[in-house]
């Protein structure tokens, strides 16, 4: 649970905000320290994808990340410019592609796409073929001590000053492959704090394949997708996975595991890939 006294000057990602908390049958008032949530339009060379409910914090890592896992682009070159634009309703990510990018093809006057809540993975899509769209096979599939998994589970919470803060952020870790964790992004969306990791990955010009995802949140089939898209060899959930989330981290050769604690897991597709020697390819 998150101190019930928040600091003076709160984290980055957060605000606070009034309450009366009850204790001994009286109220207290208090200021509270909660989660900043605010829409952000995602739009591609002047055409609207997208509105996402995020936390307003590494904004450039999310559209690099966004752009990645939704196929508007192809290889992070592609993205040629990012401007943020404060709104008095939100934020505006304009954002230019090139032109051979799938991003240049959207078109400015079609009515697009649904509104993204702060949960949402489909974001953007109409069609039902669009859902599952086929992943690439894992390539680079390598193989992690336990203990490696064990480590980065252990140090997650240290990495995440938000949620510290408000108690209600999830966060997105890369662990090398002995377990200490490399990098983090937090927001209020599960799938906005992976794609913000993705994109500050890609960003300092970091290997994905060469370690393990953690996260905070359940393994939805469309986290399972980032993280394939991504070239992750293993996702590690602190919850549950679903059955699709199952079957697909199963046939794209993603090692799935949910229920992660340092004390244990539960490994779903693909155990070979947790070995208890020295880590290898």
């Amino acid at each position: 649970m998150p101190d019930p006294t928040p600091p003076h000057t709160p984290p980055a990602g957060t605000a606070q905000r009034p309450l009366h908390r009850w204790r001994g049958g009286l109220p207290q008032p208090q200021l509270d320290v909660v989660a900043e949530e605010v829409p952000v339009a995602m739009r591609y060379n002047g055409a609207a994808f997208s509105v996402m409910m995020a936390t307003p914090c590494d904004l450039e890592d999310f559209a690099l990340g966004f752009s990645l896992s939704e196929g508007l682009i192809t290889a992070p070159a592609q993205l040629l410019a990012v401007e943020v634009r404060p709104q008095l309703e939100g934020i505006e990510l304009q954002m230019t592609v090139a032109a051979d990018a799938p991003g240049a093809a959207l078109d400015p006057d079609e009515e697009r796409l649904l509104p993204g809540r702060g949960g949402c993975g489909l974001c953007g899509t109409r069609q039902l073929e669009d859902v599952l769209r086929p992943l690439p096979p894992i390539r680079e599939r390598r193989t992690y001590a336990p203990a490696a998994l064990q480590r980065a589970l252990a140090e997650l919470a240290q990495h995440q000053p938000m949620n510290a803060a408000s108690g209600a952020i999830h966060a997105a870790a890369w662990a090398d492959a002995s377990g200490r964790i490399g990098w983090v992004r937090e927001d209020v969306g599960r799938h906005n704090a992976l794609d913000k990791l993705i994109g500050a990955l890609h960003h300092n010009e970091h290997a994905i394949d060469g370690g393990l995802l953690v996260i905070s949140s359940r393994a939805s089939y469309e986290m399972v997708s980032k993280a394939v898209r991504a070239g992750a060899s293993v996702l590690a959930a602190v919850s549950a996975p679903t059955a699709l989330a199952i079957d697909l981290a199963r046939s794209a050769g993603l090692c799935l595991i949910g229920f992660a604690r340092e004390s244990g897991f539960n490994v779903y597709t693909h155990p070979e890939r947790l070995q208890a020697d020295e880590p290898s390819r």
